[in-house]
């Protein structure tokens, strides 16, 4: 799941429109951000399946960055640093490191929703969670589609931007789903756990450098 995390990202933004609406982006993509780091450095790790050209489901072991506690820890860190860097909104800072906290978590949820049991409660050896959505893609995919469109109509019609960004913002979001869509349906499986994890990254890396730039609010 991408595009549905930037429709939750585009969501919460409409509670601060003061905050360039890219900071919530990277915090609702700031877990596979971390994923696909330690994927990298060997932390963690990311194994496709033999039948990955019928289910287009990587099975992961990630408790350090997708585990429940794990989750509420880079939420609440995520949360104090939003704090520290948005002294210029004086009272309503709290309510903006409240929101990127939120947004952080928002990513755990929908992959709670959408994922198998393998999500950890805690650590290696707890329980793992995930309702496993993906196992019936067509409502999976229709989910995501919705909390996509229901991001871009909460926050773009509002947004104090220039009317070229919030096109742009909208089209990033649906360009997002439309590949997401093929991801799960019709993409070939990647050649190797590290090519998959530094593409994955990189994609990463680029729409939240696109959503901040097309965020950015008016002053």
């Amino acid at each position: 799941m991408l595009a549905g995390h930037v429709g939750a990202a585009l969501a919460i933004g409409r509670a601060e429109r003061r905050v360039n609406v890219g900071a919530f982006v990277i915090a609702a993509l700031l877990l596979d951000v971390l994923l696909w780091l330690f994927v990298l450095l060997g932390w963690e790790s990311v194994s496709i399946p033999a039948d990955f050209a019928n289910t287009h489901q990587p099975r992961f072991v990630f408790p350090f960055s997708h585990g429940l506690l794990a989750g509420i820890a880079w939420s609440a860190l995520a949360g104090g640093v939003a704090f520290l860097c948005c002294s210029r909104l004086k009272q309503a800072r709290l309510r903006a490191a409240a929101l990127v906290a939120a947004a952080v978590f928002s990513h755990w949820l929908l992959d709670a929703l959408v994922h198998v049991p393998e999500l950890p409660l805690a650590g290696d050896g707890s329980p793992l969670l995930g309702l496993g959505l993906w196992q019936n893609l067509p409502v999976a995919l229709a989910v995501e589609a919705l909390v996509v469109f229901a991001g871009i109509g909460l926050f773009v019609p509002g947004a104090r931007l220039a009317r070229w960004k919030r096109v742009a913002l909208a089209a990033l979001a649906l360009v997002l789903l439309v590949f997401t869509v093929v991801g799960m349906t019709a993409a070939p499986a990647p050649p190797s756990a590290n090519s998959m994890a530094a593409g994955s990254l990189a994609t990463i890396l680029v729409v939240c450098a696109l959503a901040c730039w097309f965020g950015r609010p008016a002053a």
